[in-house]
């Protein structure tokens, strides 16, 4: 925290020295806008303006290597011995190739949008991949907080910007979306070491620009996987570290053949005990990618999967047995009706590591496959396209262990055993899902003219799940074979959208975009639910979603912006499975974001000031309680919002230090919020108690998210970084209670990277990462409920601990 708040009062001008500056266009003398410039090995760069002329100031004297590229051109790179200043313009050659870019363009950001992003490249991202999930290489990017079920980062894990969890994060890969289409999440855990095919992620917070898939309530990933090399290339990635963490990766590429065809793979394997009592997981997956290259187009086809099987480790920790409080498990024990052998479990395990299940094969398999075939073409310098088509399936099943459960869960009646009726049974049951996903992307652009830009774009996608148990394992007879299903669901989803994209610049110092999105979603559920209900909702929504705003460039360095925008949200399966007796069925949730900032970007330092609203309508709110497989409660609150300042900035101090740091400051509160209990009677009647909180903070939204990095390069091939992150305190519930809270923590981590050569190698990567170097005791995810009997309340807190101090060790080999 200390880095990030230094870096926040660093000053925002350095004394200018010398210049480069010029133009960039085309062999026919057709300037370039947007083209990128870049000092090599260097955080310093610039972006030609509508008259396709850029500057780069404050440099010292000495030599330097410019590099100049824009999609769909060759790129340049020229030395430069810069004494004073220097005018020097450039002229690009179309490519022998389409750019892989042209893939994502229809749906991201640039310097011009007025919305707030931050990209990554794959640099950045392999420095900080050591084999654990995706949200933990994204977690010091702004406003982001992860947490990690197994506490060490690997198995799953969870992700929330601005305090919106995964459900509300629109994720695409390569424009095609990602998040599961009935409960909305982000499951990483089903793809493995993803991030060493990946070329770069781009996040933008907000409701953002539109893109394809679930609508964007507090962010966007979108996702582009790796771009061709233009040599051929192997790699060895290999980690080792505390928990037995284990990772291993082989990667191989053609190079560019012919100049026009590139084929490229990966096979990994992720494996942990986890920091949490079992938690282990055994995590495979693979990546295959082909690709013909031409002048004018671009194919490729994408064939990925990933396999895992992870101990079950989503109970939490009960706040009595965190606390040490052997009373308090006592009385945990007889309140929820823990058998002998759990309550046993529950004494003797450790505070920070307990997890309630014991049973050898508790585990989660699933296996997912995909398959991208992407199409681009372009037809002239003004009009191009591109499109995708593509399948998803995916199969699998979590396996547990029950003890003594009744047969009228089962809808099965008792059995007499040595004449006596037995009305429970130990069993083994697995819940299966079984599912496809399919459908295309489309994106056409339109540039008439320098200052003017059409995309029309969109998707249509169907969804086909099933959901299915069977009892496999029966201590008694209980009238089931092992592959009869004793509850079957489905769930239907069709899902069409189409956005209309303009951006357009009067004048040069002046960019005005719209972009207006139109999302139809039709959502059916039948059959009967995991506990054998009944389930029949037949559900259609159509939304419309504009968005609108301007940039207006005060010089080349910096620019100012604002926007507005709306979206729309559909209720997801559990919201209507798991709606409790007595309330209403869920609505539809509604947006407006309000996004205004102001960016500053120079040789040696830049930085992003962003203030938002985001005004909900309806929002469906967490309420802090889960069911026994973690499924989490969400209700409908009237008005609520979010509202907030966002910083992001870096700083390159001189040629041996620089810092990176951001800070999201934020306020996030329902106007007025109706909390339910359930309260049971002698005669097991069950009503609600109703209690009503006026302008609570929203659950799991701290007011306070800062990061911060410091990283030395005392000399070539070698660096250090020390990484630091405080996130503030959370409510589990919106009631606001101090006794349903994770409090605030302070994480630092350190990572050293040193990159040298021998001979027939190309380069040899040995890197250390050590998480919480302070061994600081924190709790990063919770969850809360209360219940009641004849008016008596109980309250029960549940934590999901991370680990001490631990390591990562890696050994990466390129050839």
């Amino acid at each position: 925290m200390t880095i990030a708040l230094a870096m926040l009062l660093l000053p925002v001008l350095v004394k200018a020295q010398f210049s480069i500056s010029g133009s960039v266009s085309e062999k026919s003398n057709q300037v370039l806008p947007g083209a990128s410039m870049r000092l090599k090995e260097k955080s310093t760069g610039a972006t030609a303006n509508a008259e396709g002329k850029y500057q780069l100031t404050n440099l010292k004297a000495g030599n330097y290597t410019l590099v100049v590229s824009f999609v769909g051109y060759q790129t340049i790179e020229k030395k430069i011995e810069l004494s004073a200043d220097q005018i020097v313009n450039f002229s690009l050659s179309p490519s022998a190739f389409l750019a892989d870019e042209v893939i994502v363009r229809a749906t991201r950001a640039n310097e011009k949008s007025a919305t707030t992003y931050r990209n990554l490249n794959r640099e950045e991202i392999q420095q900080n991949n050591f084999g654990q999930d995706l949200p933990f290489i994204l977690n010091n990017t702004p406003g982001v907080v992860v947490t990690s079920d197994a506490g060490a980062g690997v198995g799953y894990t969870g992700i929330r910007i601005r305090g919106s969890d995964a459900s509300r994060i629109n994720v695409t890969i390569n424009g095609i979306p990602y998040n599961d289409s009935e409960s909305q999440g982000i499951f990483w855990v089903n793809m493995p070491d993803f991030a060493s095919s990946i070329e770069n992620v781009q996040i933008q917070r907000g409701v953002g620009t539109s893109t394809n898939g679930a609508g964007a309530f507090g962010g966007s990933l979108n996702i582009q996987t790796l771009a061709p090399s233009e040599k051929a290339y192997a790699e060895l990635n290999n980690t080792f570290g505390s928990f037995n963490t284990l990772k291993n990766t082989v990667k191989v590429g053609t190079g560019l053949i012919d100049n026009k065809w590139s084929f490229d793979g990966r096979l990994s394997r992720v494996k942990s005990d986890g920091y949490i009592d079992r938690a282990a997981s055994t995590l495979k997956s693979y990546f295959l990618s082909g690709a013909y290259h031409g002048k004018n187009e671009l194919l490729r086809l994408n064939v990925f999967s990933g396999t895992e099987k992870t101990y079950q480790a989503w109970s939490g920790i009960p706040e009595s047995r965190l606390k040490g409080d052997i009373q308090g498990m006592k009385d945990y024990a007889a309140n929820e009706g823990l058998k002998p052998e759990e309550l046993e479990n529950l004494l003797n395990s450790g505070n920070r590591t307990y997890n309630p299940f014991t049973y050898k094969d508790q585990t989660d398999n699933y296996t997912q496959n995909h398959y991208q075939a992407i199409y681009a073409k372009q037809f002239n310098e003004q009009f191009s396209f591109n499109g995708a088509l593509h399948y998803t399936d995916g199969k699998g099943y979590f396996e547990e262990f029950k003890l003594k459960d009744k047969y009228k869960k089962y809808k099965q009646p008792g059995v007499i055993v040595d004449g006596e009726l037995k009305d429970r049974t130990d069993l083994i049951r697995r819940r299966w899902l079984d599912n496809n996903f399919y459908g295309l992307t489309y994106a056409f652009n339109y540039q008439p003219q320098s200052n003017l830009n059409f995309t029309l774009g969109g998707a249509y996608n169907e969804y086909r799940g099933k959901h299915f148990g069977q009892v496999i394992w029966s201590k008694f007879p209980i009238g089931l074979s092992n592959t009869d299903h004793y509850y079957d669901g489905k769930g239907n989803k069709n899902d069409f959208n189409t956005y209309f994209k303009v951006n357009y610049s009067p004048i040069d110092q002046l960019s005005l975009f719209a972009d207006l999105q139109y999302r139809t979603v039709s959502y059916d559920i039948s059959g009967t639910d995991k506990n054998l209900e009944p389930i029949n909702f037949s559900n259609n929504y159509n939304f419309f979603n504009p968005k609108v705003g301007a940039t207006y460039f005060l010089n080349q360095q910096s620019n100012i912006y604002t926007s507005f925008s709306v979206a729309n949200k559909e209720p997801n399966r559990d919201d209507f499975t798991n709606l409790k007796k007595g309330l209403p069925s869920p609505k539809t949730e509604r947006l407006n974001n309000v996004e205004a900032g102001y960016r500053f970007n120079d040789n040696t330092f830049n930085v992003g000031v962003n203030v938002y609203g985001m005004f909900y309508k309806d929002q469906l709110i967490f309420t802090g309680e889960i069911n026994e497989y973690a499924d989490a409660y969400r209700q409908n609150v009237d008005k609520s919002y979010r509202i907030g300042v966002e910083l992001d900035g870096a700083y390159v101090i001189s040629s041996k230090f620089a810092i990176n740091a951001n800070a999201a400051f934020s306020r996030n509160k329902i106007k007025n919020y109706v909390d339910y209990i359930a309260n049971t009677e002698e005669d097991e009647s069950t009503s609600l108690i109703v209690n009503t909180y006026s302008n609570p903070d929203i659950s799991f939204s701290p007011a306070a998210v800062v990061s911060g990095e410091l990283v030395y390069k005392p000399f070539k091939g070698f660096a250090a970084a020390l990484q630091s992150k405080y996130i503030s305190k959370q409510y589990m519930d919106n009631t606001q209670s101090e006794n349903k809270m994770l409090k605030a923590y302070w994480v630092n981590n350190a990572r050293l990277g040193y990159d040298f050569q021998i001979k027939g190698i190309k380069n040899i990567n040995l890197g250390l990462l050590v998480n919480n170097i302070l061994n600081k005791k924190y709790e990063s995810n919770g969850y809360t409920y209360s219940y009641a009997y004849m008016g008596d309340i109980t309250k029960q807190n549940f934590y999901f601990t991370q680990a001490g101090t631990n390591f990562l060790l890696s050994l990466n080999l390129k050839f």
